[in-house]
C-alpha cells in the first residue's frame, strides 16, 4: 500500500521563481532541477496538483486570461498538473480557500479522488504548511530567503531544496513497500510497544498490518500503556510486564520475574516477533530473551549490531513520523495493511453511555494536563483558554485523569464543564469522539483525538519533534513557539523558567484555530 497519493505544490517560490502578480508567462522560471524531480513523482506514479493563492486576481493585477497564460507556460517548461487549485481572493474576504484554511488542498484531494490524509504538500512558507496540517495532510518545507525562521522551527518536515523534498517523499513511499513474506504465514505473532498510550496508539496502524496475515496477536505492553492496548483493532491478547530497560521508572530488575516472563513469552508460542521501539529505546534486551523462549523469527529497528538476535535489522531515517516507522518495520517484516485501510490511527468501536456532562450540543474539549511536565499547558493559560472559547460561544468540557482533578478544576472554573477523573482513557475517547475539536499538548490524548478523527488544536511544546509526535493524519492547528530555547531537549521537566514555548499562546488564536477546524470548506 502506498502512503501517499499525490503531491500539491505551491506555486511562486516552490515551483517557480516568485515574480510577484505574474500574469506574464514570458517571466516563468522553473526553479532549479524541477522538471526531473516532478518527473520522479510522475514515475512512481503520483499525482500531482498546484495549490496557490493569487490575490492578482482580486486586486486587478492579472485577468483570468493571464492567470491561464501563466499556467499553460508552467506546464509547458514543467510538465503536466492533475489539478490546478486557485484561490482569486485577497486577505479581507475572508474565503475558506486562502493559505493558510484548509480548503485548497480539501478541494485539490477531491478533484484527484483521494482524500487529504492521502496528500503531502510542498511549500515554501508557513501558510503552506498551516494549509496541510488544518486539511489533515502531510507538510513538507522547502525554504527560501523569504521563509522566516520561525516558520522552519514550526514545519513538520524541512528538505532544502526541491529535489531534496522528492528524494523525502519518495524515500517515505519505499519504506512501507512490503518485503517479500516468509513461505509460510505465521498461525501467533507477538508484537511488543512497552511504553504510554500514547506510544501504544501511534503503533496501531502496524499491528493492523500484522494482524491482516497472522491467524493470532498476542501484545506485550507495559502497564502504562495497557490501557490504550485493550482498545487496538487486531489484538486477541495481551501480556503485561514492564520492561526495566525502557519504562522511564522501573523496578530494580529481579532476575526471577525476568526467568517468569521468559517462560510466559515462551508460552505465548509465538512463531515470529515484531519489536515496535521508539528512536532512543534499544530493542536487544528483549530480542535476546525472546531468543531464550523460542521465538524463530524476530524483526525490528535497530541500529546497534544485533548479532544473530534479529532476522530482520531495519533501518529509518531521522524525523520520520512515528506511525510511518513502525509502518515500516511491518513491512520490512512482510507484513501489508489490508486492502482499503487508510492508514490513520483507530481504536475498537467505543459503545458507552454518553459520560456526565457531555449533555446535547456540540462542544469542544480541552484537556490540559500532559504525562510529562514539560509538555503541560500552565493552569492559568489553560483557564484563559476556556474562558476565550467560552466568551465565543462554545461549549467547553475540561478532560483529565484522576490525578489532574485540581488542575481540571482550576482550568474549568465557573464557565466550562470539569471532567476531570470522571473517564478511563476507553470513557475520554468517548467524550473526544463527540467533540468538535479538542485543544491539548503533545501528550497521550492527542493520540486518542486522532485515532477517534477529531481535529486538534495542537498546544505543543517542541521538546520533542512535532513531524515525529505531532497528530497524525486528523487536521490540526499547531500554536505555541516552536523555536523556543527547549526545543529538542526532550526535557521532562521545563528547562526555562516561565515555560516560554506555550505561556505565550494567546486565547484568541485559540478561538481561530477552533473556528479553522471546525468550518473547514472547499469554498
Amino acid at each position: 500500500m502506498r502512503l501517499f497519493d499525490a503531491v500539491l505544490f505551491d506555486r511562486d517560490g516552490t515551483l517557480v521563481e516568485d515574480v510577484p502578480y505574474n500574469g506574464d508567462p514570458a517571466l516563468v522560471t522553473p526553479v532549479p532541477g524541477a522538471r526531473e524531480a516532478l518527473d520522479r513523482l510522475r514515475a512512481a506514479g503520483l499525482r500531482l496538483g498546484v495549490v496557490s493563492n493569487q490575490s492578482g486576481l482580486a486586486r486587478g493585477r492579472f485577468t483570468g486570461a493571464d492567470l491561464r497564460a501563466v499556467h499553460a507556460r508552467i506546464e509547458e517548461l514543467l510538465g503536466p498538473f492533475d489539478t490546478w487549485q486557485v484561490c482569486p481572493h485577497d486577505e479581507t474576504a475572508g474565503c475558506r480557500c486562502r493559505k493558510p484554511a484548509p480548503g485548497l488542498v480539501l478541494a485539490a484531494a477531491a478533484a484527484l479522488g483521494t482524500g487529504p490524509r492521502r496528500c503531502v504538500v510542498v511549500g515554501d512558507i508557513g501558510r503552506d504548511m498551516d494549509a496541510a496540517l488544518a486539511a489533515g495532510a502531510a507538510g513538507l518545507l522547502v525554504p527560501t530567503p523569504v521563509t522566516l525562521p520561525a516558520e522552519v522551527a514550526a514545519a513538520p518536515a524541512v528538505a532544502p531544496t526541491l529535489a531534496e523534498a522528492v528524494d523525502t517523499i519518495l524515500r517515505r513511499q519505499r519504506l512501507h513497500l512490503p518485503a517479500p513474506p516468509p513461505p509460510r504465514r505465521p498461525r501467533t505473532v507477538l508484537v511488543v510497544r512497552s511504553d504510554s498510550a500514547g506510544d501504544v496508539l501511534v503503533t496501531g496502524p502496524a499491528i493492523r498490518a500484522v494482524a491482516a496475515a497472522a491467524e493470532r496477536v498476542v501484545m506485550l505492553c507495559g502497564p502504562r500503556g495497557r490501557a490504550a492496548a485493550e482498545l487496538l483493532p487486531g489484538v486477541d491478547e495481551l501480556v503485561e510486564w514492564q520492561l526495566p530497560w525502557i519504562d522511564p521508572a522501573p523496578d530494580p530488575v529481579d532476575p526471577a520475574e525476568v526467568a517468569a516472563m521468559t517462560a510466559r513469552l515462551a508460552a505465548v508460542g509465538a512463531d515470529e516477533a515484531v519489536v515496535f521501539t521508539s528512536f532512543h529505546q534499544s530493542a536487544l534486551p528483549l530480542a535476546l530473551l525472546l531468543r531464550l523462549a523460542g521465538v524463530g523469527r524476530i524483526s525490528a529497528i535497530s541500529d546497534d549490531y544485533p548479532g544473530s538476535l534479529l532476522d530482520v535489522r531495519h533501518r529509518v531515517p531521522a524525523g520520520i513520523p512515528e506511525p510511518e516507522r513502525a509502518l515500516s518495520l511491518a513491512a520490512a517484516a512482510g507484513f501489508a495493511p489490508p486492502a482499503g485501510d487508510d492508514l490513520r490511527l483507530r481504536i475498537r468501536p467505543v459503545t458507552l453511555d454518553e459520560p456526565a456532562g457531555t449533555g446535547d450540543g456540540p462542544y469542544v474539549v480541552v484537556h490540559p494536563g500532559t504525562s510529562v511536565e514539560a509538555r503541560g499547558c500552565p493552569p492559568e493559560l489553560g483557564a484563559r483558554i476556556v474562558r476565550a472559547l467560552a466568551a465565543a460561544g462554545h461549549r467547553v468540557l475540561v478532560t483529565g485523569s484522576p490525578d489532574e482533578k485540581d488542575r481540571t478544576a482550576a482550568v474549568a472554573g465557573d464557565v466550562g464543564v470539569d471532567l476531570g477523573g470522571a473517564t478511563d482513557l476507553a470513557g475520554l475517547a468517548r467524550v473526544v469522539a463527540g467533540a468538535a475539536c479538542v485543544v491539548v499538548g503533545n501528550t497521550g490524548p492527542t493520540h486518542v483525538a486522532a485515532a477517534v478523527g477529531t481535529p486538534v488544536v495542537s498546544l505543543f511544546a517542541p521538546t520533542v519533534p512535532f513531524g515525529q509526535w505531532g497528530p497524525f493524519r486528523v487536521p490540526v492547528v499547531r500554536l505555541g513557539d516552536a523555536g523556543a530555547p527547549c526545543r529538542d531537549s526532550r526535557a521532562a521537566r521545563c528547562p526555562v523558567p516561565g515555560h516560554p514555548c506555550l505561556s505565550g499562546i494567546d486565547p484568541a488564536d485559540v478561538v481561530a484555530a477552533v473556528r479553522t477546524l471546525t468550518e473547514r470548506s472547499t469554498a
